[in-house]
């Protein structure tokens, strides 16, 4: 199953009811996503989101700095599994529905028609789904426009929202480094 390849992050999810909706989700992401790296041009990411599966482990580290920065940030269990879940998928559909050659610009926004695809899988309740949508769609933060698109994404507004971004913004620094083992996991410190 596709979303093995996060069974560490997945248990950081305390609620099983919604582990199995991030196991589904997962599960119909595109094969590509597990395959490409995290920036199509590789000028935005650090070395060790580029090539083969870089997106899984720019993916992970972004998790893996959400599940760090929880100890400061007093969310409840519900709402840090919701972030989770929305650091799992925001870059699911980075290269379209359909792979293309480069990272789509609007792939935020398309995260939201995935899960309306596969609603009748699902069981998150239409909440759950507005806030894990919103939280994708604003993860860009301030790089929400680009000379190549006429969109413009939303920008991050709820604390969630802002939360997801700088997880998302401090995994892509080219200054914060991660180690990964051969299997694409955190090699965690002594």
């Amino acid at each position: 199953m596709k979303y093995e390849n996060f069974n560490k992050e997945l248990d950081y999810i305390n609620d099983e009811r919604l582990k199995e909706n991030a196991k589904i989700i997962l599960n119909n992401l595109p094969d590509y996503f597990y395959q490409v790296q995290a920036a199509s041009t590789g000028k935005y990411h650090p070395k060790y989101a580029l090539g083969d599966k870089g997106l899984i482990r720019h993916v992970k580290a972004a998790v893996c700095i959400a599940h760090n920065l929880f100890e400061i940030y007093k969310f409840d269990n519900h709402t840090k599994d919701i972030i989770i879940i929305s650091i799992l998928i925001h870059d699911g559909l980075k290269h379209g529905f359909i792979q293309d050659k480069y990272s789509k610009f609007e792939h935020p926004l398309l995260i939201a028609q995935l899960l309306e695809q596969i609603k009748n899988k699902l069981t998150l309740t239409e909440e759950e789904i507005k806030e894990i949508t919103d939280n994708v769609a604003s993860h860009m933060g301030k790089f929400n426009t680009n000379n190549y698109s006429d969109i413009a994404l939303p920008l991050p507004n709820s604390v969630t929202q802002k939360f997801v971004h700088m997880c998302d913004f401090l995994a892509s620094r080219k200054q914060i480094l991660f180690e990964f083992d051969e299997n694409n996991n955190i090699i965690e410190p002594d």
